[in-house]
């Protein structure tokens, strides 16, 4: 066979393995990466530098300093702090999935869901109410919020890693408000919808304050880092390196601290870490390079431009919107991957700006995951941690929430995008 021809077939069964066992992943993704090199698909020097090592820089060192913030237990006093601060339960509740929200623009989703879920589950208790709605919510918020920032979730660094944009560059892009504002914009709008599943909380809510923060070194440092990549936008225009390695160092330096500090095991953190994210993220960097050099790529914006004619808004919808619905059934990390280059040849295609394009796919591909509860990582998580409590969400009621709450947050955002860069 051709090695167009095994690209493409490696690629659609590598996507239907990623629907059927989500749970392998990476072994699937690092699987799909060998039999193209084995095959000579792609060559060994072609693999190595399909991986964009920038964005892995980044992503593996933002592991490493969410797991030591997280272990300070800054996160969880503050959402005490806020619970108890709150004038009713809806309020304390909609103000826990704002304090998602928040460190969904630094920290990753699940770490986001894992350090706010058990003051929910705490508060649920208390209270004698059903914790579904709040950890439905705080879960979809986490996913809201990650497209914000470079360093929010692997679907942003993909798109920043594409397309050269800085941390800076998700907040100004070309002297024009980015991706940040219309992520802000949807999240607005999605709280409202939030406030209206709550509401019927009016009871004032208190907990019992039990966490204490260990240090407040880690915030600081978090702190330092975002301070840092912002910087390096002045220095690393291409998106070549710098990021990668402020990340990673300051990875390194918040578990050295940890070691010292604490007393922790390194050997015990590296071990907690999302490595199968990692390895899921290297082998889809492989299979994507294999459909581009192949000219699958280039054949499907072809397509594409044939089926949209000169409709530019009629593009850009399709693009949102189909990345939304898709992205609420598989992994949105292959699906971004491969479309992204897609949407870029589209714009040229169409002589429009590339950022209409790649804006309005990561916002489609990333809050679209909210739809159902197999969407996203963080949605698996927060409905795992609700069966151990005994309640079991089904996509019905999960749904009930999920979808107003994407269709409020999407389309502002959506209409913004449209609006600055058509």
């Amino acid at each position: 066979m051709d090695k167009a021809t095994v690209s493409i077939l490696v690629f659609v069964g590598a996507y239907i393995l990623f629907v059927f066992l989500p749970n392998r992943r990476s072994l699937v993704a690092v699987g799909a990466a060998a039999v193209l090199v084995l095959t000579q698909t792609v060559t060994l020097h072609e693999a190595v530098e399909g991986i964009n090592w920038n964005v892995m820089g980044i992503f593996v060192g933002m592991l490493i300093a969410a797991d030591v913030f997280i272990e300070s237990r800054c996160p969880a006093y503050l959402a005490e702090l806020i619970v108890n601060r709150a004038r009713s339960t809806a309020w304390a509740m909609l103000f826990i999935c704002a304090l998602t929200s928040g460190l969904s623009i630094f920290v990753e989703n699940v770490a986001t869901v894992l350090i706010i879920a058990p003051v929910a589950l705490a508060l649920a208790k208390k209270l004698d109410i059903n914790p579904v709605n709040m950890l439905i919510g705080i879960a979809i918020c986490s996913n809201l919020q990650g497209a914000a920032t470079l360093i929010g979730d692997p679907p942003s660094m993909l798109l920043g890693g594409y397309a050269k944009m800085t941390f800076l560059d998700f907040f100004f892009y070309h002297g024009k408000p980015s991706i940040f504002f219309a992520v802000e914009l949807g999240a607005l709008t999605s709280l409202v919808v939030l406030y209206f599943v709550f509401r019927c909380h009016r009871e004032k809510t208190s907990v019992v304050p039990v966490e204490v923060v260990r240090s407040w070194m880690p915030t600081l440092m978090l702190v330092i880092l975002v301070i840092a990549l912002a910087a390096s936008s002045f220095f690393d225009k291409g998106f070549s390196y710098l990021a990668g390695t402020i990340c990673m160092v300051f990875g390194v330096l918040m578990l050295a601290w940890e070691k010292l500090v604490h007393g922790g095991r390194i050997w015990e953190s590296m071990r907690r870490l999302d490595w199968d994210t990692t390895f899921f993220l290297m082998g889809i960097f492989i299979v994507v390079e294999s459909l581009t050099v192949s000219g699958w790529i280039s054949w499907t914006s072809d397509a594409l431009s044939h089926v949209i004619g000169e409709n530019i808004f009629l593009g850009y919808t399709v693009l949102v919107f189909v990345a939304m619905v898709v992205s609420g059934f598989v992994d949105n990390v292959p699906f971004l991957a491969a479309m992204l280059p897609v949407a870029m040849e589209l714009s040229d295609k169409l002589s429009v700006n590339p950022a209409l394009f790649l804006f309005g796919l990561l916002i489609g591909s990333s809050l679209g995951g909210n739809i159902t509860p197999i969407g996203a990582s963080a949605n698996i998580v927060a409905c795992g941690m609700l069966k151990k409590e005994g309640h079991t969400v089904t996509f019905t009621r999960f749904g009930k929430i999920a979808v107003p709450f994407t269709i409020a947050a999407v389309v502002p955002a959506y209409l913004l995008i449209w609006f600055l860069w058509r």
